[in-house]
């Protein structure tokens, strides 16, 4: 088991998604499995169903009429996309009542939001499809460092100052001081959930895009994107300040230029207070 496998169990909160989801899961790896089949799966869950509906009927998916049910929301969305909302409004209810002593819960997840749009974005500007699964991995992305605060908080704060105070990278300060970093605990995770191999895969090489299997690097350089872009808007840097912070061989795996940078940071900053409240009305967006 490595380093990053041992702090995932150490969370036993985290031992599993909620039962609805594998059975979402097993609906769609089913090849002879119907729409009928899914939405009986989803409508079965009474809070699932109001919280996929109040997902697919927001300003966000500016679908032309209102979705009353699961069978007419499969039948508009798809299964594939239906299944990326039932994940990300799954994990978003899990991780509810989550909140490491040293984290700023209300930062994290709106951080994890705004990277789930950028990566959604950069993905619809270059057409790369099931946008919904660029969305989920950027909101999942960063959940190796919600485990890492809760399972050492002491270590990955260290990491973090460190990482400020000698200018390295977070990556190679947690590699040091805990024995793996944030992307490495993020992959073990969502493996342990069997969420999809290449969610998995994008999760892992986030860092390193190049190091994924060459079919998942484009979303993997998505991922890195994605992380750069709400560390500079973080920082208050401009866009022309954030775009060579990428490095050239993540522009070639995307498919994006430095030039959409503006474009991704805007139309993810329009969308980002509304999709905060539909995946985490818990949080105080004014505090």
């Amino acid at each position: 088991m490595t380093t990053a496998q041992k702090m995932v169990a150490g969370v036993e909160q985290l031992a599993s998604l909620p039962a609805v989801y594998s059975q979402v899961r097993s609906v769609l790896d089913n090849p002879d499995s119907s729409v009928n089949d899914l939405a009986n799966v989803v409508a079965a869950d009474a809070g699932l169903t109001v919280r996929l509906l109040h997902v697919v009927n927001s300003v966000y998916f500016g679908l032309m009429s209102r979705v009353d049910t699961v069978s007419r929301a499969v039948g508009v969305l798809g299964m594939q996309q239906v299944h990326d909302i039932v994940l990300a409004t799954s994990v978003s209810a899990m991780f509810k009542g989550m909140s490491p002593a040293s984290m700023n819960m209300t930062r994290f997840w709106s951080d994890s939001v705004l990277r789930a749009l950028i990566a959604r974005t950069g993905a619809e500007m270059v057409r790369a499809g099931d946008l919904e699964r660029f969305f989920v991995s950027g909101l999942l992305a960063d959940l190796g460092h919600l485990v890492m605060y809760q399972v050492e908080p002491k270590l990955a704060e260290q990491a973090q100052r460190q990482s400020e105070l000698e200018a390295m990278p977070l990556a190679e300060a947690e590699r040091a001081l805990l024995g793996c970093d944030y992307a490495q605990v993020g992959a073990a995770l969502t493996a342990k959930w069997n969420l999809p191999p290449r969610l998995c895969a994008a999760i892992g090489a986030q860092i390193q895009p190049a190091s994924a299997p060459e079919a998942f690097q484009p979303d993997a350089g998505l991922l890195n994107l994605a992380r750069i872009m709400v560390d500079g808007m973080a920082r208050k840097l401009e866009n022309n300040a954030i775009a060579p912070l990428v490095a050239d061989h993540v522009w070639q795996l995307t498919g994006l230029k430095p030039a959409n940078v503006s474009t991704i940071r805007l139309l993810a900053e329009m969308n980002h207070s509304e999709v905060v409240g539909l995946f985490f009305p818990q949080i105080d967006q004014g505090g």
